[in-house]
C-alpha cells in the first residue's frame, strides 16, 4: 500500500504551526484596525504633530475639512453609539450563556450516564466492536472522554461566537469614521475586522481539536477506534451551542428589526436607523448577536462535525487499523493548509488591490471566493500527494474499499467547487445586480402581495442548482471513497472557512457602520458609502448562508454514515415500516421547527411594535428630534423574548433523537435523520434566498442607481413601502429559520452518532414490548 511522504513528526509540526500562524495573522489585523482612533483630536504620535508631515499633511487636512473629519462631536457621538451597541450585545450574550451553561452541564451528565450504561458502567476492557480479536478500552472511558470533548466543543463554540461579536462591535464605528476618507478605507477596515474573526475561529477550532486528540491518545494508546469515537463529542458540543446562538440571536435581531421597520419606515416614514426610532439600538445589537455570534458558532460546528465524521470513519479504515498517524489526520492537514491559503487570499483584498469606487466592492468580495478556491485546489493536490499513501482502504458498511490518493483528492475538490457554485448561484438570486431581484423589485409596483408571490417563487427556484451541486458531489465522493469521501467533501467546502467567515462578518459590520452614520447625523455622502458597503454585505451574507447550508447537507450525510456504521446497521431499507415512518416524521421536523422560530419572531416583534408605537405616541418631541427615545426598554424586550423563545425549538432538536432512539430504535432513527436532511436543506435554501432577495429588492429601490430603480422610488413611495413589507416578512426567514435549519440537520445526526452505542444496546423499547 505504501507510506505517506510527510512524516508523523512533520504532521505534528505542520498542524499547530499553521494554527498559530492563523492566530498571529488575526491579531495583526486587529492591530491594524485599532489604529483608527475613536477619540477626537489628533494622535500626538502622528507625523503631523512632530514635524515629519510635509506635502501629504496639507492634502490630508483638506480632505478632513471637506468631509467634516474635524467635527469632534461626530466622533464622540460615534463612540457613544458604539459603546451602547457593544454593551447591549455583551449583556445579551452573557444572559444567553447562563441559560446555555445550565443545559451544557445537564447534557454532559446525560452523555456520561447513557454511554457509561452501555456496558453496565464496567471498567473492564472489551473486545473491539469492529475487530473482535483486539481488546479496546471500556465503554465507561468512552463515556468520560466523550463528555470531556463535548464540553470542550461547547466552550470553543461559545468563545468563537463571543470573540466574533466583540470584534464586530469594536470595528463598526471605526468603519463609519473611515468612510469619511472614502469607500476604500471603510471597506478595508470592515474586511480586516471580519478577517480577525475568520482566522481566530478557524485556527482555534483546529488547535483545540488537535491538542484534544493528542491528549486523549495518551490514554487510548493503540485503540484509535475508541479514541475517535470519544472525539465525536467535540462536534456535538460545537453544534448544540450554535443552535441556541443561532435561534436566540436570530429571534433577538429580527424582533428588533421588524419592530423598527414597521413603525419607523412604514408608519412614521422616517429613514432606517434614524436615532428617533426607539428600536434602533436593539436592531444594531441584533446584527452582532445573530449574524456574527450565531454564524461564528454555526460554521465552527460544521467544521468540528465534518472533521469528527471523517476521523470516525478513518479510524476503522486502514489508516486507523495500521496506526498511520499522518493519513489519519488528513482532515486536519486540509484545514491547516486552508488557513495559509486564506491568509494569502485576504492580502488580495486588503493590500494588493485598492478599492477606489463603490462598484468595485462586490467584485472584490467575489474575487476572494474565486482566489481562495483556486489556491485551495492546488493546496489539496499537494496535501493529498504528501499526506496519503498511493493506495489504502476505507470502511464501507462492513467492507474495506480500496481507494487511491487521487480519488480522495477529487472528493475534497468536488466539495470545494460545489461550495463555490452554491455561492455564485446564491449571489445570482439575491444580488440586486441581476434580473431575479430586479423582477421582485418591479413587482412592488402593484403592492406587497405581488412582491411576496415573486419572492417566494424566487426562493423555491433558487434550490434547483444548489441541490444538483450537492447531489453531484455526494455521488462522486461516495463512488470514490464511500462515506469518508462525503466527509472530506464537506471539509473541502469548509476548507476556506477563514475567508468565508471574513466575508460573512463584513456584512453586519458594514450594516452597523451605516446605522451609526445615520444616528450620528453624518452627511448624506457618507451614508451612501456605508449603504454601498452594506448592500454588498447583504449579498455576501446570503453567499455565506449558502455555504453553511451546502456544507451542512454533506456533513449531515457523513455523520449519518458514521452513525449507521457505529450502530451496526447493515442496510437502511425504506420499504420497512420502521424506517418509512421515521422518514415521514423526519421530513416534518424542519416545518415544525420553522413554525416555532417564525412564531417566536412574530410574537416578539408584536411586543416591539407596540412599545415603539407607545413611545412615539407618548413621548413629547420624539418625532421632532427634541426628545430622546427609551432605547433600553426595546433592548430588554428583545433579550427577554429571545431567551424565553429559544428553549422550545432547541428542546425539539435535542430531544427528538433521544426519544426516537430510546423508544423506536436505530432503524427508525436512521429514517428520521434521512427525512430531516432531505426536507431541511430545501427549506433552508429557499428561506434564506427569499429573505435575501426581498432585502436587496428594497435596497435596489432605495439606492435608485438605475433608470428602472428610479421609476420605483424614492423612499416613501408606494412601491418602496411594498418592498419594506416584503423585507420585513423575509427577515425571520433569512436570519432565524433558514440559518437555524442547517444546525437542526447536523445536530440531530451528530447527537445520534454520539449516542449510537446506547441506542443499539438499549433502544427500541416500544418494538421490544409489542
Amino acid at each position: 500500500m505504501g507510506a505517506s511522504i510527510l512524516s508523523d513528526l512533520g504532521t505534528e509540526i505542520l498542524i499547530p504551526v499553521c494554527a498559530v500562524i492563523g492566530i498571529a495573522f488575526s491579531l495583526l489585523q486587529w492591530v491594524l484596525v485599532s489604529k483608527v482612533k475613536l477619540s477626537p483630536g489628533r494622535d500626538p504620535g502622528s507625523p503631523r504633530n512632530n514635524g515629519a508631515g510635509g506635502k501629504n499633511d496639507c492634502a490630508d487636512y483638506l480632505i478632513e475639512e471637506e468631509e467634516g473629519l474635524n467635527d469632534h462631536n461626530v466622533v464622540l457621538k460615534c463612540a457613544e453609539i458604539q459603546s451602547a451597541i457593544s454593551e447591549g450585545a455583551t449583556s445579551f450574550l452573557f444572559t444567553e450563556y447562563q441559560y446555555v451553561g445550565i443545559f451544557m452541564v445537564a447534557f454532559a451528565i446525560l452523555i456520561f450516564v447513557f454511554l457509561g450504561s452501555v456496558e453496565g458502567f464496567s471498567t473492564k476492557s472489551q473486545p473491539c466492536s469492529y475487530d473482535q480479536s483486539k481488546i479496546c478500552k471500556p465503554a465507561l472511558a468512552t463515556a468520560a472522554f466523550s463528555t470531556i470533548s463535548f464540553l470542550l466543543g461547547a466552550v470553543t463554540s461559545v468563545v468563537s461566537g463571543f470573540i466574533g461579536m466583540k470584534i464586530a462591535t469594536y470595528a463598526n464605528a471605526r468603519t463609519t469614521l473611515e468612510a469619511r476618507k472614502g469607500v476604500g478605507k471603510a471597506f478595508i477596515t470592515a474586511f480586516r475586522s471580519g478577517a480577525v474573526m475568520g482566522f481566530l475561529l478557524a485556527a482555534n477550532g483546529l488547535l483545540v481539536l488537535y491538542i484534544t486528540i493528542n491528549l486523549f491518545k495518551i490514554y487510548y494508546g493503540d485503540d484509535w477506534g475508541g479514541l475517535f469515537e470519544a472525539i465525536t463529542g467535540y462536534g456535538l458540543g460545537g453544534s448544540s451551542m450554535a443552535l441556541f446562538g443561532r435561534v436566540g440571536g436570530g429571534i433577538y435581531t429580527k424582533a428588533a428589526d421588524v419592530g423598527a421597520d414597521l413603525v419607523g419606515k412604514v408608519e412614521r416614514n422616517i429613514p432606517e436607523d434614524d436615532p428617533r426610532n426607539p428600536a434602533v439600538i436593539a436592531d444594531n445589537v441584533g446584527d452582532n448577536v445573530g449574524d456574527i455570534a450565531g454564524m461564528g458558532s454555526d460554521l465552527f460546528g460544521s467544521y468540528a462535525e465534518s472533521s469528527c465524521a471523517a476521523l470516525v470513519v478513518a479510524s476503522i479504515s486502514s489508516f486507523g487499523i495500521n496506526h498511520e498517524f499522518t493519513p489519519m489526520l488528513y482532515p486536519l492537514i486540509i484545514s491547516s493548509v486552508g488557513i495559509i491559503v486564506c491568509l494569502i487570499t485576504t492580502l488580495f483584498a486588503t493590500d494588493f488591490f485598492e478599492i477606489k469606487a463603490v462598484k468595485e466592492i462586490e467584485p472584490s468580495l467575489k474575487r476572494q471566493l474565486i482566489i481562495s478556491t483556486v489556491l485551495m485546489t492546488i493546496g489539496i493536490g499537494v496535501v493529498s500527494w504528501v499526506a496519503l499513501p498511493s493506495s489504502f482502504t476505507i470502511f464501507n458498511f462492513g467492507d474495506q474499499k480500496v481507494v487511491k490518493n487521487w480519488q480522495l483528492l477529487l472528493c475534497v475538490a468536488v466539495g470545494l467547487w460545489a461550495g463555490l457554485i452554491i455561492g455564485f448561484v446564491t449571489e445570482y438570486y439575491t444580488s440586486n445586480a441581476y434580473s431575479p431581484v430586479q423582477d421582485v423589485a418591479d413587482s412592488c409596483r402593484t403592492g406587497a402581495a405581488t412582491n411576496v408571490i415573486f419572492g417566494l417563487a424566487l426562493g423555491y427556484k433558487s434550490c434547483i442548482i444548489p441541490i444538483f451541486a450537492i447531489a453531484v458531489s455526494i455521488f462522486v465522493s461516495f463512488s470514490f471513497a464511500a462515506m469518508y469521501g462525503i466527509a472530506v467533501a464537506a471539509l473541502g467546502m469548509l476548507s476556506t472557512i477563514a475567508t468565508g467567515l471574513a466575508i460573512d462578518a463584513y456584512g453586519p459590520i458594514s450594516d452597523n457602520a451605516g446605522g451609526i452614520a445615520e444616528m450620528a447625523g453624518m452627511s448624506h455622502r457618507i451614508r451612501e458609502r456605508t449603504d454601498a458597503l452594506d448592500a454588498a454585505g447583504n449579498t455576501t451574507a446570503a453567499i455565506g448562508k449558502g455555504f453553511a447550508i451546502g456544507s451542512a447537507a454533506l456533513v449531515s450525510l457523513a455523520l449519518f454514515g458514521a452513525f449507521v456504521s457505529r450502530a451496526a446497521i447493515s442496510t437502511v431499507d425504506v420499504l420497512t415500516p420502521k424506517v418509512f415512518i421515521g422518514l415521514l416524521v423526519g421530513a416534518m421536523l424542519p416545518y415544525w421547527f420553522s413554525a416555532m422560530t417564525m412564531k417566536s419572531v412574530g410574537s416578539a416583534a408584536l411586543k416591539m411594535v407596540e412599545e415603539v408605537r407607545r413611545q412615539f405616541n407618548t413621548i413629547p418631541g420624539l418625532m421632532e428630534g427634541t426628545a430622546k427615545p427609551d432605547y433600553a426598554t426595546c433592548v430588554k424586550i428583545s433579550t427577554d423574548a429571545s431567551i424565553k423563545e429559544m428553549i422550545p425549538p432547541g428542546a425539539l432538536v435535542m430531544l427528538t433523537p433521544l426519544v426516537v432512539g430510546i423508544f423506536f430504535g436505530v432503524e427508525t432513527l436512521s429514517g428520521v435523520l434521512a427525512g430531516s436532511l432531505v426536507s431541511g436543506v430545501q427549506i433552508a435554501i429557499s428561506a434564506s434566498n427569499t429573505g435575501g432577495a426581498w432585502d436587496n429588492a428594497k435596497k435596489y429601490i432605495e439606492a435608485g442607481a438605475s433608470e428602472h430603480a428610479k421609476t420605483l422610488g424614492p423612499k416613501g413611495s408606494d412601491p418602496h413601502k411594498a418592498a419594506v413589507i416584503g423585507d420585513t416578512i423575509g427577515d425571520p426567514l433569512k436570519d432565524t429559520s433558514g440559518p437555524s435549519l442547517n444546525i437542526l440537520i447536523k445536530l440531530m445526526a451528530v447527537e445520534s452518532l454520539v449516542f449510537a452505542p446506547f441506542f443499539a444496546t438499549h433502544g427500541g423499547l416500544l418494538f421490544k414490548i409489542f
